[in-house]
C-alpha cells in the first residue's frame, strides 16, 4: 500500500461497517441486538495511525459485540458469513488478511489466493468478554479502588477510544461512559502518586550536575520530563499511552505550548542550572494549574531551595499529601500511600500487558 491511499482507520472502519458489515447484519442478524465498534488495541483506535501503519495488523476492521444469550451459535454463524459474503474491498483495501509466514499473529491485508488461509477482521464477541479480557472484570460497576489501579491508562484508552458505529442494546456505550475518566479520589491518588514520583528525584538533576555527571543529570531531567507529561495529561483528563504515542497525546493537551519550550530548553541544555531551571518552571505551572482543579487546599507552587543546598524544585511532597489528605473514600485510602497505578510504577510492557501480574497487584492492593 502506498501513503496516496493512506485514509485514517477510523474512517477506514466506519466505511467497512455500512459498506460492508451492516448489510449482511440486517440479513443475517436481523432481530439481534448488536453493537459494532472500532476499539482495544492499535494506533488507529486512538487516532494515531499513519501510513507507516499500513505495512501490518491494519486495514478494515471492527468489533461486533453480540448478546449473551445464544451467542455460540450467533457468533459461529455470522462469522462464516461474514468470511463468504464480505466484499473483497472497501475503499479500495482488501477486507481479508493472512498472518505474515515469519511472524505469526501478525497480519496484514490480502487478496484472494496466496498461501495460507484468509480471515476477515470483524471480531465477534460480547460486551462482559471485552471488559474481562481488557479491564479484568465483566462490568464497569464491578470495578473497586484497587481494581482502577491494575488498569494501564493505555488499557483503559482502547476501551474508551476509537468509535461506536451501532448499539443498539446501548450496554458498551454506558460501559464506555462509566470507564471515561477515574472516580475523583481515584484520581486525587493517581494525581498524588504523580506528584510523589517527582518529589523523590526533583533535586538530583542539580545534585548530579554537582559533581560533573551530566549524563546522570540529563537523564534524571528526562525522567522527569516523562513523569511532567504524566502528570498533565492527569490534569487534563486525559488517559496516557504507552511510550510509543505518548509525546503525540502530550502535544494535543491544552498546556502543552505553554511548557512545551520549558521542557525542550530541559532536553538541551548545556549545563544542569539551565536544565534545572526548565524542569522547574515547567511543575510551577502544573503547580498552579493543580490549584485550579480544586481537588485540595492550595499549595504554593513557587520554586524554592532545596533545603540549604543550591537547587531549586517546587517541593513536589506537598502536592502528594495535600491531595492525600482531600481523599475521602475509605477503599482509596486503604490503598498503599502514594504508590499510583500499575502504570505509575512499571515500566515493563510484558509485565503491563500481563493479566496475571495485573490481577496479583490488584489483589495485593485490595488487601492494604
Amino acid at each position: 500500500m502506498t501513503s496516496e491511499k493512506f485514509i485514517p482507520g477510523r474512517e477506514l472502519s466506519v466505511r467497512f461497517y455500512t459498506e460492508a458489515v451492516r448489510p449482511i447484519l440486517d440479513v443475517h442478524a436481523a432481530g439481534i441486538p448488536y453493537a459494532a465498534a472500532l476499539v482495544g488495541p492499535g494506533s488507529d483506535v486512538l487516532g494515531f495511525d499513519t501510513p507507516r501503519s499500513m505495512d501490518h495488523d491494519w486495514g478494515p476492521r471492527l468489533t461486533l459485540f453480540l448478546p449473551e444469550a445464544g451467542f455460540e451459535a450467533d457468533a459461529a454463524r455470522l462469522d462464516e458469513m461474514l468470511l463468504r459474503d464480505l466484499p473483497d474491498t472497501v475503499a479500495g483495501f482488501p477486507t481479508r488478511f493472512r498472518e505474515f509466514a515469519n511472524d505469526p499473529g501478525i497480519v496484514h491485508m490480502a487478496t484472494r489466493g496466496g498461501e495460507g488461509p484468509l480471515a476477515h477482521r470483524v471480531r465477534i464477541t460480547t460486551v462482559p468478554a471485552f471488559l474481562r479480557e481488557t479491564i479484568g472484570v465483566p462490568a464497569a460497576d464491578d470495578l473497586d479502588a484497587a481494581s482502577w489501579m491494575a488498569i494501564p491508562g493505555q488499557v483503559l484508552l482502547e476501551v474508551t477510544g476509537g468509535a461506536v458505529f451501532h448499539d443498539e442494546p446501548g450496554d458498551l456505550t454506558a460501559a464506555r461512559g462509566a470507564l471515561a475518566w477515574y472516580p475523583d479520589d481515584v484520581w486525587r491518588y493517581r494525581l498524588a502518586a504523580a506528584w510523589k514520583r517527582i518529589a523523590q528525584v526533583e533535586p538530583f538533576v542539580g545534585r548530579a550536575g554537582e559533581v560533573d555527571d551530566d549524563l546522570g543529570s540529563h537523564v534524571i531531567a528526562m525522567s522527569m520530563v516523562r513523569d511532567i507529561m504524566h502528570l498533565a495529561a492527569l490534569q487534563e483528563r486525559r488517559y496516557a499511552p504507552y511510550s510509543k504515542w505518548l509525546g503525540t497525546a502530550f502535544s494535543r493537551l491544552e498546556v502543552a505550548g505553554e511548557i512545551d519550550p520549558l521542557l525542550d530548553s530541559a532536553r538541551f541544555a548545556r549545563s544542569w542550572s539551565e536544565r534545572e531551571r526548565g524542569i522547574v518552571e515547567a511543575l510551577a505551572i502544573l503547580g498552579t494549574r493543580q490549584n485550579d482543579l480544586g481537588l485540595s487546599v492550595a499549595v504554593d507552587p513557587t520554586p524554592r531551595p532545596f533545603f540549604d543546598r543550591p537547587f531549586m524544585v517546587v517541593d513536589a511532597e506537598r502536592f502528594a499529601n495535600a491531595l492525600d489528605e482531600a481523599i475521602t473514600d475509605p477503599a482509596v485510602k486503604a490503598l498503599p500511600r502514594h504508590l499510583g497505578g500499575i502504570d505509575q510504577f512499571v515500566d515493563s510492557t510484558d509485565a503491563l500487558v500481563s493479566r496475571e501480574l495485573r490481577d496479583a497487584i490488584r489483589t495485593w492492593m485490595g488487601d492494604g
